[in-house]
């Protein structure tokens, strides 16, 4: 039997929603929101694979996000979901529009579209990688030595909340840097643009974020016809967690209570 990802489930309503996390997140990002979510739908919050409490696997690929996505569906006997995924969790959940369009009711997708992406995450990556657990007696341990790479205090803290205590006593991170690092090229700069979604979506995108652009609104509507795209104000990369009131009421007006 297929592993399944791990998830937090809260409310108990008959339309699904499922929401998907970006890169080096995990289910809790979404933690505050879901609680709203959950007056009017049954929530799961879930952690991609590599991430979290999701299993580690050496397949980063789309298709194989794309069945974690299918197989969760089965095994909670979900017959057609609402559909949500951020920025890398976006990248997965538009390939599973293109292969299950008939499992999906509606489509979010929050900051990324279906185009090719310069890496851009390269600072991040050898900070990450020259973390040495061995080393490590304390979280702020980490912190140290990811100065050196990430400027960004709020980058640092984002990645801080993945260090935990492992089995046997040492610190170490829930996703599988190892894994991520290899696949990352192939995740940031596939087009997937070998697809179509013809279901009603949404595209959300940061009023300060440069990752949907106006450039990009034509590609967007020739996969998606039927899509709208809304700009998150006050807001970068992270719109869920820079204008979560904004956020909440584009979606919940999209998907109706």
């Amino acid at each position: 039997m297929s592993e399944i990802l791990h998830s937090k489930i809260t409310g108990n309503h008959p339309k699904h929603f499922l929401i998907l996390h970006g890169l080096f997140g995990q289910s809790d990002n979404f933690g505050t929101l879901a609680k709203h979510f959950s007056k009017y739908y049954t929530v799961h919050a879930i952690d991609l694979r590599n991430h979290g409490r999701s299993f580690h696997s050496d397949d980063m690929s789309f298709k194989a996000m794309a069945d974690d996505i299918l197989n969760y569906l089965d095994y909670h006997q979900i017959h057609q979901c609402y559909l949500l995924g951020h920025s890398l969790g976006g990248r997965a959940v538009i390939e599973f529009s293109y292969l299950h369009p008939e499992r999906l009711e509606k489509l979010i997708v929050a900051d990324i579209a279906p185009k090719a992406y310069p890496p851009h995450h390269q600072g991040i990556f050898k900070g990450l990688n020259s973390v040495d657990f061995d080393k490590v007696q304390k979280r702020t341990d980490v912190d140290e030595v990811l100065k050196n790479y990430i400027p960004e205090y709020s980058v640092r803290q984002f990645l801080l909340k993945n260090v935990y205590v492992r089995e046997n006593g040492k610190y170490g991170f829930r996703f599988n840097l190892k894994v991520l690092t290899h696949w990352y090229d192939e995740m940031i700069e596939h087009e997937m643009t070998d697809g179509r979604f013809e279901k009603p979506t949404m595209f959300l995108r940061g009023e300060k974020s440069g990752y949907i652009l106006d450039s990009d609104f034509d590609l967007i509507y020739g996969r998606f016809p039927n899509a709208v795209i809304k700009t998150v104000s006050n807001s970068g990369h992270w719109l869920h967690a820079e204008n979560p009131k904004d956020f909440f009421d584009y979606i919940v007006e999209f998907l109706g209570k």
